[in-house]
Order: structure tokens, then sequence, then C-alpha cells
């Protein structure tokens, strides 16, 4: 709620300021008076004043001077000048000193009253903004490694963001690669030697070798690293632009990824695999380095290898036209996205199908294909907040078990099973998200009777935007939220008016009204009479 301190020599003019205006109407919870400037600088000292309202003629110090006190120890709080000169020498200070409004005296009650409840409103979305600022960086600062892992990610999952987005993301949440550098993909996968361990266990270790790699890398590139989708670890090791070029070379980085492999075993007893990515250019190629990658790790049997994807033979020019319309647009995530269920079946079996007389996928292409369909799969689970688990109890592991990629068939029937799954898990959480949210509404209401409660300010706290959040509760309920507030707080009317003995100011007051001529006015507009009649025909 709201302070204000008057400020005049002339005591009657507080006074009456004091006791005309309908102070707690605006919001405002207390009013002090001060008969000098000296007398107002203890009070502020004192108290948490945000309206300071002061006459300009005082002996001592006029009020320009204290209001210039004011600005320099409590920017925060707004000014309004009083007085009886009207001089534009004083208006023109005035507006240099920041001052709310400057109204001449005798003053006119409706012209302050104006003036209060405009500062007085901006006061209030000042401090909203602030609070949202606040929370955003509470929750920025709290959970920032999980911002990290969710961007990381979204973006090897085929997440495609302006560069201008992506930067303002790097920036906010303090990772050192930034966009457009040249960077190289290492995914990191645990031995053998760590298999066994909870998965509480397993999270610590990854941590730790995450530490392990920034202690490696970080001196030479910038670095960052994430648990990936597919059960390994990611790390993107850039290199700013103009920099040592000699850390592009591949003697160099196996150098450091050997004694990366080291440590982790020296200080973590175990040992673990990286595929080692070609240079690409952050984020563009980030996505279909990460699927070339995985699709290495195929080749690798034991712990403690190395693999660099160059080495790797390359694909033939004409192998893989098939697959490339899992890349077409619309591509398979953006129809998993906006729910096109059947354009993705069609553009998956089109993806696999072959002609009669038609060469067959190879196994390599199998398992691209299961690669960049999976990254779908696991993009729009991502973003809903599931796990793989949640569609495939089973689970599925793409870097142990190569089942799914011994044939055609066995893939596609893989894909049209998830399908499925993935349309009517997401059917019953869509009902299930709003059946909460509609309880959360509900529960803000009946819990805020005695507030300001509106549906803007409902929708704030949900963090909807008010025209959908009506639109939503209209549809699930069939009644607008608006006719709910206006329900509840007439039944709470009721109530109190049937047990209580409660006047009935004290009613609208407890119900968030602040005139009992309007409360009045609305109850007998809902029972068809007034809130004393229906008392009296109560009794």
């Amino acid at each position: 709620m709201i302070e204000v301190l008057l400020v005049d020599d002339e005591s009657y003019v507080t006074e009456s300021l004091a006791a005309t205006i309908p102070w707690r109407e605006l919001g405002v919870a207390r009013v002090y008076q001060a008969a000098s400037p000296v007398e107002a600088l203890t009070l502020l000292e004192e108290q948490a004043i945000d309206i300071l309202v002061t006459d300009i003629r005082m002996p001592e110090m006029n009020g320009l001077e204290l209001i210039g006190l004011v600005k320099e120890r409590w920017p925060h709080i707004r000014s309004l000048l009083l007085t009886g000169y009207s001089d534009f020498e004083y208006a023109k200070k005035a507006i240099q000193l920041k001052a709310l409004d400057y109204l001449l005296k005798p003053v006119n009650d409706e012209a302050f009253i104006r003036c209060l409840a405009g500062s007085i409103e901006e006061l209030k979305e000042e401090w909203e903004k602030a609070d949202q600022y606040h929370r955003l960086m509470y929750t920025i600062k709290s959970d920032r490694s999980v911002l990290r892992q969710n961007l990381m990610q979204e973006l090897l999952l085929g997440r495609q963001m302006s560069l201008a987005v992506l930067r303002d993301k790097l920036l906010q949440y303090e990772i050192k690669v930034e966009a457009e550098d040249s960077a190289l993909l290492m995914l990191v996968q645990l031995g053998r030697s760590f298999t066994g361990m909870d998965s509480r266990s397993i999270a610590l270790m990854e941590y730790a070798v995450g530490n392990i790699a920034e202690e490696v890398f970080g001196p030479s590139y910038r670095i960052w690293h994430s648990k990936a989708p597919h059960d390994c670890l990611a790390i993107v090791a850039s290199v700013p632009e103009g920099g040592d070029y000699s850390l592009f070379r591949k003697e160099n980085i196996t150098r450091r990824c050997l004694d990366f492999q080291e440590l982790v075993s020296s200080y973590l007893k175990g040992d673990i695999a990286i595929v080692v990515s070609e240079w690409f250019t952050m984020p563009e190629q980030l996505g279909m380095i990460y699927r070339t990658a995985l699709a290495a790790f195929y080749r690798l049997d034991r712990g403690g290898a190395l693999l660099f994807v160059e080495d790797l033979p390359r694909r033939s020019s004409a192998g893989g036209k098939g697959i490339e319309e899992l890349y077409k647009p619309p591509t398979l995530i953006h129809c998993l996205e906006s729910g096109q269920w059947d354009a993705a079946r069609g553009k998956i079996a089109q993806a696999l199908h072959r002609e009669k007389g038609e060469e067959a996928l190879t196994r390599e292409e199998l398992h691209e294909a299961f690669l960049s369909i999976s990254n779908a799969f696991l993009y729009l689970l991502h973003k809903q907040g599931m796990a793989m688990q949640d569609v495939d109890p089973e689970g599925f592991h793409m870097l142990l078990d190569r089942s799914l990629i011994s044939s055609t068939d066995k893939l596609k029937a893989w894909c049209d099973e998830i399908l499925d799954r993935l349309e009517a898990l997401l059917a019953e959480s869509e009902t299930t998200s709003k059946r909460h949210m509609i309880k959360r509404v509900q529960e803000l209401v009946t819990g805020n009777l005695g507030e300001e409660t509106s549906v803007k300010s409902i929708a704030d706290k949900v963090f909807l935007h008010p025209v959908y959040l009506t639109k939503l509760y209209k549809n699930e309920t069939g009644e607008s939220l608006g006719d709910y507030i206006m329900r509840m707080r007439m039944e709470r009317a009721v109530e109190m008016l049937k047990s209580s003995h409660k006047k009935i100011y004290e009613i609208t007051t407890e119900l968030g009204y602040q005139n009992p001529q309007y409360f009045s006015k609305i109850f007998k507009k809902h029972y068809g009479m007034t809130p004393q009649e229906y008392r009296e025909k109560m009794v």
C-alpha cells in the first residue's frame, strides 16, 4: 500500500487534505503530516514514504530544496508541489526536479485526486515491472544450469532460432560460447565402469566430467557442456573470431582429448568414449553435426575410444535420397509441434519407403533415419516437460540397442507405435493441463475475494494473456471468468449477511469493493434486492 507525506508550514492545509481526500479508495494506507522540511526529513528517515506533497514557500528551506534533497537520498519517492504563487520559474524548476505536478492553492480536491491517482497507478506499474524482473532474475540465477541444458538440447534436437534471440539467451544464461563462433562438438559417453550406478550417481559423474572438460579445454576454448538427449554428454568448444589458428589443428585437439580421458580415469576411476565432430558455425549447423556425431558412436564398441568424424568414410552422394524427406519443410519437428499427426506419419513413411526394384536403405541410412526421427520425438517431449520413458515405458538406448535399425519394417513399426502413443498422451496431457489451470484460477479467485481481484490480476498470476485466459475459462466451464468472480463475491456476501452481524460497509470492504453504494447496486442486480433488504428478509 502507498504511504504519503504532506508538508506545509500552514498546518490547516495538510489537515484539510488529510481529512477530505478519500485516501483508502485511492489505495493509500497511511498519510503523514509535517509542518516543516526538517520535520519532513525526520519522517522520511523513519517511514517508507512513496509520495511527497509539499508547499514551496516555507521558512528555513523551501519546497524545491526539500525535493532536491529527497531526490538525492530517496530517488524512488515521487513529489507533488503546492503553492499560492503562480510563478513560471517555480514551475520550470519543479519540472527539472521531476516533480509529479504543480498545483496552485487553494487546492482543488478533484484536480489533486486526479494527479495523485495517476502517480499511484504509475507507481504500481513500476513495482509490478520490478517484481517481474526480480522474479525472472531469481529464476535465471537459481535454475541457470537447467536453462542451459534446455537450450543446448533444443539446439541439438534441431530447433531454429534467430541469432538475436540466441545471443540474448547465451548472455542471460552466462554461456561463454557465442553465436557465429567456429566450434566443434564432442559427444562423451561414460564407459562400462559406470554401469550399475543409479541415475543420481550418473548425473553427478556427468557433472564431474563436464567440470574436467572445463579444466582441460577452458583455458584456450569457450566451453559449454550439458546433458544431451541421447544419454550422453555434449560439449561445445568454440574459438572466437581471430583466435589462435593452432587450436583448429587435429593434433592439438587430440592431445587435449587424451588428457581429458586420462583425468577422468584418474579422478573418477572410469573411462569415457569421445566422438569429435568437424568444425562448424554456431548455431545453424549444430543439429546436423549432432546427428552425424551420434551416428559415429555406432562405430565405437569400447570405452576409452576416441573417434574423429572426419576420419569416417564419406557416404556417396546417391545415398540417403529418401531420408532427405525428413529435412524438407515442413520438417518432421514442425509437423509434430503443430499436431499434424497424419502429415508426420506420411513424412516418415515416405522417407522409409522404397519402390520395387530400388535398393533398400543401408544400415547406416536406417541409423540416420532413426536418429532424425527420434530427435523429433525427443524435441516434442522436451517441450512438454516429458521424457521418452513416458511414451515408451521399456525405454530405448540408441547407442547400445541397435535392434530398431535391423530393418526398415521394424523401424517403421516402431515409429508408428510411438506416434500413436504421442498423440494419445499429449491429448490427455493438454486436457489435464487445462483442468489444472481452471482449478488454479478458481483457487486464486476464492482465496482473494477481499482484494482487487480482476480477470487481469488473475491472468498475471497464472502468466497468461487475459484474452486467452477468458476464452480458455469460458470454453472449459461455460461461464465467463468475470461472471465467476462476481458470483463468488455475491455468494460470499450472502454467507456474511446470513451468518454475521457485520455492517454493510464492512462486508463491502471485505469483498474488495471501495464503494458501498456500488456494492449494493451489484448485489441488487444479482439477487433482486439490496443487501439490507436481503438481511431483513432472512430475519
